[in-house]
């Protein structure tokens, strides 16, 4: 039962992996989280990368929203103060490397870091009114600072100052899913979200006009300065788990403004990544495929699966009833291949990488996994409280 899946999901978070993460992947001396918690509980002592903690930002601050009792709040908070104090550069945008001890050691630029940084602001923004017109104004500064160092002639973004290829599809993603987020607070005020609700608009056209390939449905991952696929092998690499993270959010965005072609493109990546990217012998959707739809590579990785997850309920929500079983199947198989990744650690941890095998790599935890498996609890949780969702968990039960 999808229900029961929820609530050991939220178990699992709310009494494992929350307060494992607070009590041994915090620095308490230093500030900020670990990159990994290893396997016998113990905080890693690598490099920290700029997208890590703003993801525990979001963390922390969706769990506060989804009811977790623990001292929410405050992590997020001292976590975004560690974030401005040890990665913020004089530049104004948000570093990429920093030592545990706290020192920046590689302040360059990447916007895939200022996606997360943005992330964080607004889940600041959403959470706590007294920090609310600051974390507004310093998300516009960071703004600012991508539209004027490095706006992109046709849309979108550069990779670097002066502009270098490849143009990544991944780091506009992860803006996109910022920009919707900020639209979708009931926190804010239409003038704070104007500039958010605009930058999607840009964002998503810029996904189907020159992301996705007009011919086959399927997305690409790197391009030319003009937008059109990179040379080689490198414009021919497709990943499954971005065709259903992009899906997710074609399709929430689709909903806000009621475009059909948007729907169109992300029910089909949908499709392309289930019929393709799924291994069914391991119940796992795979890293990569090429643009023929052939597999690249076939490990499999826990985000792909949350993504996979988060993709089935969107399809369930803009599909008609007739048509539910097959995403209600989809939605119970994510269920299956997310789990996986949960068991025969020490509970609140993870598995990350499964072979083709089916054997897991014994290695620590990632923290950047925790954002997507927090994601699809909190759209599991949204999704049962919908009247979809409930009509879909009774119809369960009947059976």
């Amino acid at each position: 039962m999808i229900v029961d899946h929820l609530k050991e999901l939220r178990t699992w978070l709310f009494e494992g992996a929350l307060p494992l993460w607070l009590k041994v992947g915090e620095d308490s001396e230093n500030g900020g989280f670990s990159e990994t918690v290893t396997l016998d509980c113990l905080g890693s002592a690598d490099l920290r990368r700029g997208r890590v903690n703003p993801r525990m930002v979001f963390v922390y601050c969706e769990a506060g929203r989804l009811g977790w009792d623990g001292p929410w709040m405050d992590v997020a908070l001292r976590t975004q103060a560690y974030i401005e104090r040890v990665f913020g550069t004089s530049q104004g945008y948000i570093g990429a490397l920093a030592s545990p001890a706290g020192e920046l050691v590689d302040a360059s630029f990447g916007l895939y870091n200022q996606a997360f940084a943005l992330l964080a602001l607004y889940n600041i923004a959403d959470v706590n009114s007294d920090m609310r017109s600051q974390a507004c104004t310093k998300a516009a500064a960071l703004l600012d600072v991508l539209n004027s160092r490095f706006k992109h002639p046709i849309a979108g973004f550069q990779e670097a100052e002066p502009p270098r290829a490849p143009l990544r599809a991944n780091p506009h993603m992860h803006l996109f899913e910022m920009c919707l987020d900020w639209e979708s607070s009931e926190n804010l005020s239409a003038e704070q979200k104007a500039v958010w609700v605009a930058l999607a608009d840009e964002l998503g056209d810029l996904c189907l006009t020159h992301l996705i390939c007009s011919k086959t449905g399927g997305l690409r991952e790197f391009f030319a300065l003009d937008w059109t696929p990179a040379l080689g092998a490198a414009g021919k690499e497709l990943e499954p788990g971005h065709h259903m993270e992009w899906a997710w959010l074609l399709l929430r965005w689709s909903k806000l403004r009621g475009d059909e072609r948007a729907k169109a493109a992300a029910m089909r990546l949908f499709e392309i990544a289930e019929t393709h990217g799924v291994d069914r012998e391991r119940g796992v959707i795979m890293m990569g495929i090429n643009d023929d739809f052939s597999p690249r590579d076939t490990m499999a990785r826990l985000w792909c699966q949350a993504e996979w997850l988060k993709a089935s309920i969107a399809m369930l929500e803009c599909t008609p009833e007739e048509e539910w079983p097959r995403y209600q199947a989809s939605l119970s198989d994510a269920l299956g291949a997310l789990e996986m990744f949960l068991k025969d650690v020490p509970f609140g941890l993870w598995k990350d990488k499964c072979l083709e095998d089916g054997s897991f790599v014994n290695e620590a935890a990632p923290a950047s996994s925790l954002y997507h498996i927090v994601s699809a609890i909190s759209e599991l949780d949204r999704f049962l409280k919908t009247e979809v969702g409930q009509k879909m968990a009774a119809f369960e039960l009947i059976k």
